[in-house]
């Protein structure tokens, strides 16, 4: 867990204040986490009422590894006992982030802090908006799906928000290392399980919806009505959203908090672009911003959909004080966010690439993509995750069937599932060419996409982009397709 080296303390007076709750406890606490994995000497334990079992139940847990008391609900204190002092709430999960605001005396409110939400494009797009603050020569962070960054030290992270406790705890670092722009990823999980309580926004930006996650949401709106919930005053000032989308266009019209709309070409918009020039393996564009400005440059990234994600950082690197040109500059640097799109080159006549495109939207958009600049055949891998949305799977079989000129349906990270029944849900319903192929060993299913490229050709492995391990069966195996896709080149390539 990341932490300010400075120290925090509160007293159990101080928290019972803040929360309006009863107290009998007589201590003092220099930390706050609701992981009993990531309990140091001083600690207050968090203990949530989980789907399966309760944080209380990992009390000794926590007493041994030097929590000095436990903030819960009524349940967890009967499971306490007398084990460690006790602060009881109603709802220790809805207040978790409020508190660790406050513990560390509202750090994201000292940060020009923001927050991108949608389906797809959050991480490249944060991950663009911080590249062009560090070719402007800004001390910056990073938050998100490939990790966090604060100002150029890595660390890893288990989600694409972390919990709430976390959260504050990354924000008062950041604050304390006088670095002030802040860029992180927003998932829709975060807004629903209060991990963003206690947060607040300087901007915020939604990209696009397309079906996902409706394992956890239900149905489309409700995943739609999570995502909005972040365009309020209780988390944000101002929002930008690409319009071009429909559930942007939406979301532009019920928006509490001011807005901003972003276009490819509607120039009714506040932001868009006025000319689009396909270069070999980028494009050449102007954008039209606040006030008539023009940002001018040449990117070097695949994709149109590469250019929503310009697009939006531009403009939010534009309202956050980047002057125009230095914009327009940094275009020719910007390199996105790990394993999107990411070539991998080791002296190959053919393109190599690896992307994260998990829902059937972005696996269509990476796919029409390529089709735009490949003259060879374009040959893809893509396998689903299992213990997720069950329904997007035919979805995405239809998607890479429909987009590559070889289908190779494969294993992704099958979880507790059975990766064959997983495969069958894929290929449902659809026509499979004879050229395409059902692999199930991922390795095997690389090696085969390989041996069938030629000159001028494009091999994408689908689903993976920047992850380092495959599940199966509960046990995570060492794997990163990147490091396959270029052993399987060096063998048979």
């Amino acid at each position: 867990m990341i932490r300010p080296i400075n120290e925090w303390k509160k007293s159990a007076g101080e928290l019972a204040n803040y929360l309006g709750a009863e107290n009998s406890a007589d201590f003092e606490f220099s930390g706050i986490t609701s992981n009993s994995n990531e309990i140091q000497a001083g600690d207050l334990f968090v203990a949530l009422p989980g789907a399966k079992n309760h944080g209380a139940n990992f009390v000794d847990q926590a007493k041994s590894s030097g929590a000095v008391a436990v903030l819960t609900d009524t349940n967890g204190k009967e499971i306490v006992g007398n084990k460690l002092p006790v602060i009881v709430i109603q709802d220790p999960r809805k207040e978790l982030g409020v508190i660790a605001s406050w513990f560390y005396e509202f750090p994201s409110r000292s940060l020009s802090l923001v927050g991108i939400t949608g389906t797809n494009g959050k991480t490249t797009t944060s991950s663009l908006l911080d590249e062009i603050w560090r070719y402007a020569q800004k001390q910056s962070a990073l938050i998100g799906t490939t990790g966090i960054a604060i100002g150029g030290e890595n660390f890893q992270t288990t989600f694409t928000t972390p919990e709430a406790a976390s959260l504050a705890a990354i924000f008062a670092t950041t604050r304390e290392r006088n670095i002030s722009l802040t860029a992180m990823e927003v998932s829709s999980h975060a807004i629903e399980l209060n991990r963003i309580k206690g947060t607040h926004f300087k901007f915020v930006g939604f990209t696009n919806l397309t079906q996902d996650h409706l394992d956890f949401h239900g149905d489309i709106e409700s995943y739609f009505k999570a995502k909005a919930r972040l365009f309020d005053n209780e988390y944000a000032e101002l929002g930008f959203i690409n319009i071009d989308d429909e559930y942007g266009a939406k979301l532009f019209k019920i928006a509490a908090i001011p807005v901003i709309g972003l276009s490819k070409s509607d120039r009714k918009a506040q932001w868009y672009f006025e000319s689009i020039v396909p270069l070999q393996g980028g494009y050449e564009v102007a954008i039209r911003g606040t006030g008539g400005i023009l940002i001018e440059g040449k990117i070097y990234l695949i994709g149109e959909h590469n250019l929503d994600n310009l697009l939006m950082a531009s403009a939010m690197a534009f309202e956050s004080g980047i002057d125009p040109l230095v914009i327009g500059n940094s275009f020719a640097h910007l390199v996105g966010a790990p394993g999107r799109l990411e070539q991998v080159a080791i002296g190959q006549k053919y393109l190599a690439l690896v992307d994260y495109a998990h829902t059937p939207d972005a696996v269509a958009r990476v796919l029409a993509a390529l089709r735009a600049q490949i003259k060879g055949k374009i040959i893809a891998v893509l396998g689903c995750g299992g213990d997720r949305d069950r329904t997007k799977r035919p979805l995405m079989g239809r998607e890479l069937l429909n987009g590559s000129d070889l289908a190779i349906f494969t294993s992704d990270n099958p979880r507790s599932e059975d990766p064959n029944t997983i495969l069958n849900e894929m290929v449902s319903g659809l026509e499979i060419r004879e050229s395409d192929c059902i692999v199930l060993d991922r390795r095997e299913a690389i090696a085969l996409a390989v041996a069938n490229a030629a000159d001028g050709d494009c091999v994408i492995l689908l689903g993976k982009g920047h992850e380092v391990g495959q599940e199966i069966s509960g046990v995570k195996y060492p794997f990163d397709d990147r490091i396959e896709l270029a052993r399987a080149i060096e063998e048979l390539g």
